[in-house]
């Protein structure tokens, strides 16, 4: 029998600089450097009074970042927000480990809504124009955030403020959902979605080799495959030694015969 080297998806202590757990390019990088140096968080630093008497707090910047990447993945319950801070790397890096609880976590959404609810659209309307914002991102039930963001960047004002309008709307939506998953107090939101993930996968897959096993394949005159699609077999382009479909030929020959004054028969 063949023999192959041992797997450990274990705990496992590993060194990790954490700054580069935050790649130039993601969301994530975006959503660090916008929260850091853009956004102005003022109205968050003023509410709080501790810095005579108290103990510390979890700087807004970090909750804010933490609760703003949990969003992005699908994560809308403060408890399975806690444990992404303290077993995903990305979320350890982006928080500087900081690990606050579920208790504080819910807290900062709950209390400090009216002022959030603006730095998350601006994160949005400036991510979504960088085109960071991808088809599988934010991808919470209920919730719509609009497509092709790359492709709209440019239109009139009244095009534009109704884009910014349809963001504003879903971020509303989203952190209303986290408050109504904490108030559930529900812990395996992230689990259902799993499971419906695996069983696309295994569908899907299943769908593929079914095909493979029923499906002849298609070669064109020179003995070559042509490509063929799983959904509709018959759809596929037949390709011709130029490379082009033969609908481009056909169209090409017309033109030709057209210019030349040659009729067909």
């Amino acid at each position: 029998m063949a023999r192959y080297k041992p797997q450990d998806h274990n705990s496992l202590l590993l060194p990790v600089v954490l700054s580069e757990q935050i790649v130039p390019g993601s969301f994530a990088f975006a959503l660090n450097y916008l929260v850091d140096h853009e956004l102005d968080l003022s109205a968050l630093d003023a509410t709080f009074k501790n810095d005579a008497t108290g103990a510390s707090a979890y700087d807004p910047r970090v909750m804010l970042k933490i609760v703003l990447l949990a969003y992005s993945q699908g994560l809308i319950s403060s408890r399975i927000i806690e444990q992404a801070c303290r077993r995903n790397v990305q979320f350890i890096a982006i928080s500087g480990d900081s690990q606050p609880s579920h208790a504080h976590i819910a807290k900062f959404v709950a209390n400090l809504s009216a002022q959030i609810k603006p730095l998350f659209s601006q994160v949005l309307l400036t991510c979504d124009a960088q085109g960071l914002i991808g088809r599988d991102m934010f991808a919470i039930d209920g919730v719509k955030l609009p497509s092709n963001a790359s492709k709209e960047r440019s239109g009139t004002h009244e095009e534009l403020r109704h884009r910014a309008d349809r963001l504003e709307k879903a971020a509303d939506k989203i952190m209303a959902l986290h408050q109504a998953q904490d108030k559930r107090g529900a812990d395996d939101a992230l689990e259902p979605k799993r499971q419906a993930r695996i069983e696309s996968l295994r569908k899907e897959a299943a769908r593929t080799r079914e095909f493979l096993a029923s499906t002849p394949q298609r070669l064109n005159r020179k003995g070559q495959e042509l490509k063929t699609n799983v959904t509709d077999p018959d759809s596929a382009k037949m390709a011709t030694n130029k490379g082009v479909s033969t609908a481009s030929a056909l169209a090409r020959w017309s033109r030709c015969l057209a210019t030349s004054g040659t009729t067909s028969a």
